[in-house]
């Protein structure tokens, strides 16, 4: 079913929806009288004499260079190639599909310029699955995503290359099996498709939606790891956050406490545990939890107000066609830097629950690694080292990106955002991050089946169940690497957690407050 995109209010969950499910986009059709008339106006500019950028004058430096009206289409069509300029690896398939919805919105709020059939022809590919082979690298998230954008475009007119179905091959021929025609490109089209901020709001969104998962994940595993030490639950009262004042602390530590309700080996702490306090790890996972959630939050607002912005240039108003800097993605770059620092604390204070359960003389009476028979077997002793690599991978990668602004084309651009890959490097550290929660996955289910006849939570008890659905207790050693790819395709899959109604909204309140609820 083909979700309808309404340009201004768009949610966070069509977005969602449209990268996980691969669900077609059209636009809302009540946008076409902005697109028409803002059309009409960018016509009769071209038309003119005035000097209008981009439409009748070269691009950035050669701004200054007049073009003659019979030109006009060869200058976008020019433009689209000389800008097709990016290297790497193609974007996934499902982030390409949520940039091109993107491109729908943002050419949608008629400012653009841009004739109704190029939006029909966006519509069309996404419905017949075509979609443009991108390069992952190239922009320096300035003057738009150009190369990467520019990919996208020249599919458009059957330049490059795309996939059809899935099959890679020549956009002309992908064009020609789904049953489209070319488009040319009139004034202005070219640069509107080029310019904006779409790819790397695309990737920051599949950064977003991808750690808001693995923050979910990572509040059970955290409650797990609790009860497997035999932790105290008290630093979850409500009091004490309600004090603070932080709504992610306040929503971290209800979580916790909801989780972790009818625990038996919680109310065998009450009794016979002398320990007064737990490692900061345990103790103060609605802190550090919390501060992420409300980072990651923070993020979705500035992205969700990215993803229905007009960002190309210039706009076209009702008495003005105006150059701006709306293509500047300063804005996605600061939210792929917060949400990157998230990430990296998640992994970090999960990391430190694992390294506390194998370690006998932190866990309270489990045994070492984890084993029933420690020294000939190793257990989980190098899962753990592990997700020490993973999480100092991560810690690497958290280094801000919207910082290393360099000047570019001719120093007419010359300070740029570094948006793309700031949003593109969330990719891998999500991936290092559901392998590290997969591996507390494995260590806290093992430490709670250790407490055992004690039981955990109904709740949790649900988890484990499902957990050795899919992934025995580990017994004698085996081949490990297989369980934690598994565990990791559970946190990835989010294939804990839900079935309980236990799980954290990405937005309180507004248009979006049901997202992921």
């Amino acid at each position: 079913m083909s979700i309808a995109l309404t340009p201004g209010a768009t949610t966070l969950a069509q977005l969602e929806t449209i990268y996980r499910d691969g669900a077609p986009a059209t636009l809302d059709p009540a946008a076409r009288a902005g697109i028409d008339a803002s059309a009409e106006r960018l016509a009769a500019a071209a038309a003119g004499s005035d000097p209008v950028y981009g439409v009748n004058t070269g691009f950035g430096k050669l701004a200054n260079r007049r073009i003659a009206p019979a030109d006009v289409e060869t200058l976008q069509r020019n433009l689209v190639l000389s800008h097709c300029a990016g290297v790497g690896d193609p974007l996934d398939p499902a982030v390409t599909r949520l940039v091109m919805a993107l491109k729908l919105i943002s050419l949608g709020r008629g400012v653009s310029g841009v004739r109704y059939v190029v939006i029909e022809q966006l519509e069309r590919m996404l419905a017949l699955d075509v979609l443009p082979v991108i390069p992952a690298q190239g922009s320096v998230g300035a003057s738009g995503d150009l190369a990467p954008l520019a990919h996208m475009a020249a599919v458009m007119m059957e330049e490059g290359e795309a996939l059809y179905r899935g099959d890679r091959m020549p956009a002309k021929n992908a064009l020609a099996a789904a049953g489209l025609k070319p488009i040319v490109f009139a004034a202005k089209e070219g640069l509107g498709l080029i310019n904006g901020t779409q790819v790397s709001t695309a990737l920051a969104l599949k950064g977003l939606f991808d750690a808001w998962r693995a923050m979910n994940a990572a509040l059970v595993t955290g409650a797990m790891s609790t009860d497997a030490a035999m932790a105290s639950a008290a630093p979850f009262r409500a009091e004490i956050h309600d004090v603070r004042g932080h709504q992610g602390q306040i929503d971290a530590a209800a979580f916790l406490r909801d989780i972790l309700d009818g625990s038996e080996i919680r109310e065998s702490h009450r009794v016979d545990d002398d320990r007064v306090q737990d490692p900061y790890c345990i103790r103060c996972q609605p802190q550090v939890m919390g501060a992420c959630v409300d980072l990651l939050r923070q993020a979705a607002k500035t992205l969700e107000t990215e993803a229905n912005a007009a960002t190309d240039n210039p706009l076209v108003f009702d008495d003005m066609i105006v150059s701006g800097g709306n293509f500047h993605a300063e804005p996605v770059a600061f939210a792929a830097d917060q949400m990157a620092l998230a990430i990296a604390e998640i992994g970090s204070i999960a990391q430190r629950r694992i390294a506390l359960m194998v370690d006998p003389t932190l866990s309270y009476g489990l045994p070492a690694f984890l084993t029933p028979e420690p020294g000939l077997n190793s257990g989980f002793m190098i899962a753990e080292v592990t997700s020490a690599a993973l999480m100092s991978e991560n810690k690497q990668r958290a280094n801000p990106c919207s910082t290393d602004s360099t000047p570019t084309s001719c120093n007419q651009e010359d300070h740029v955002s570094m948006a793309c890959h700031g949003a593109r490097r969330l990719g891998v550290m999500n991936e290092n991050l559901f392998r590290i929660i997969g591996v507390e996955l494995l260590t806290a289910a093992q430490g709670i089946e250790m407490r055992a006849p004690l039981k955990t939570s109904p709740a949790l008890q649900k988890v484990i169940a499902e957990i050795r659905k899919k992934i025995p207790a580990l017994g004698d050693d085996r081949f490990m690497a297989d369980d934690l790819a598994a565990a990791a395709l559970i946190i990835s899959k989010e294939q804990i957690a839900c079935s309980e109604n236990i799980r954290l909204p990405l937005q309180r309140g507004g248009r979006n407050a049901a997202v992921n609820a």
